[in-house]
């Protein structure tokens, strides 16, 4: 059977995505976009058209180093981000995963970001992971968290995500 597929502006988008990648980054400029974009530079996902979504994991999904799609592609991707140009506060973002031991069970993907430390921010996305899985009633294969946290000077954006794809 073929997977469904959706098509927007004649161009198809799979409904399930077989992949994931996930990243993490910093960056500062003088310029708001310009932080945002740099962190998505160091995250590995600058050169993509993001569509946030919501946090499941589909079942099965392989995690993969980097995205492998066209650059200017849409990607679809779950994120934690945030910007301060308080200087000197300290500002962290964190996205976790965690995949079921079912492989036909989804798994769930959790963010947080703000003025909190890198520790902070990786111990409350672990916690609603574990949480959410609990409500499923699915026992944790494998989980794992991508963090990063910056002290703010100009503008600071903090980024964590994790892209769906494939």
């Amino acid at each position: 059977m073929q997977e469904p597929m959706l098509h927007l502006q004649g161009l198809p988008l799979k409904i399930t995505p077989r992949y994931f990648t996930t990243g993490a980054g910093a960056g500062v400029s003088a310029f708001e976009l310009v932080s945002f974009d740099r962190a998505l530079r160091e995250a590995g996902f600058a050169d993509y058209n993001l569509l946030r979504v919501s946090s499941i994991l589909p079942p099965s999904a392989e995690h993969r180093s980097h995205v492998e799609l066209p650059k200017g592609s849409l990607l679809p991707i779950a994120y934690g981000v945030f910007t301060s140009n308080e200087e000197g506060a300290r500002i962290a973002a964190a996205v976790s995963y965690a995949q079921p031991t079912d492989p036909d069970a989804v798994g769930v993907i959790m963010e947080t970001e703000g003025y909190m430390t890198e520790r902070e921010a990786h111990d409350l996305v672990v916690a609603m992971a574990e949480e959410a899985m609990e409500d499923r009633n699915l026992k944790i294969a494998r989980l794992e968290v991508v963090a990063v946290e910056a002290t703010v000077e100009l503008y600071t954006t903090v980024f964590a995500g994790v892209a769906l794809w494939g």
